[in-house]
């Protein structure tokens, strides 16, 4: 879970108490004795909608929150990781199969959990090699016709796909 402002109370440079003070437009913890001051930085994830023969690749989730439900393949982009990279990763991790990104689709802002994201950078991929098989995080990964969906797990991965499938028509527009 990232560090918010409220859970730090001591200087990581000088270990001195904090204050609460107004800083470049919000209120930080401060520390008076060295001038630290705590920038909470968001967690970013990297999603991939990937299509083929009409039908869309998803991924059910093996952990909570959301255990069961499907999303697209996705995960937290690591420290100095490019996202297209953590995109391209996360789905040969969590689907076996190799893709080529040809774009971002969307990037979304809204954390839908408290573990979650803060932003996600969805691209559109195409396969070019692996075999399906879920792993990771995830204990199925399947193709599915949009007229066909599973339980979807996050209100980001209804809205991408239901504004950026090539078959949008036939999604439900409940956004």
């Amino acid at each position: 879970m990232p560090m918010r402002a409220e859970d730090v109370h001591y200087c990581p440079r000088c270990a001195a108490p904090v204050v609460l003070q107004v800083k470049f437009g919000r209120e930080r913890p401060v520390c008076p004795s060295c001038g630290w001051i705590f920038f909470a930085d968001p967690k970013v994830a990297a999603a991939v909608l990937v299509e083929q023969d009409g039908k869309v690749l998803l991924v059910r989730r093996v952990n909570e929150p959301f255990r069961g439900l499907w999303t697209l393949p996705a995960g937290f982009v690591n420290a100095e990781e490019d996202p297209a990279e953590a995109a391209i990763r996360e789905c040969l991790e969590e689907t076996g199969l190799e893709v080529t990104l040809c774009g971002i689709l969307d990037i979304r802002h809204g954390r839908e959990h408290e573990r979650g994201a803060d932003f996600v950078i969805f691209y559109r991929g195409q396969v070019r090699g692996g075999l399906l098989r879920a792993g990771d995080d995830a204990d199925a990964a399947a193709w599915f016709a949009i007229n066909g969906l599973p339980e979807l797990a996050f209100q980001s991965t209804r809205y991408i796909l239901a504004r950026h499938s090539s078959h949008v028509e036939n999604i439900s527009k409940s956004f």
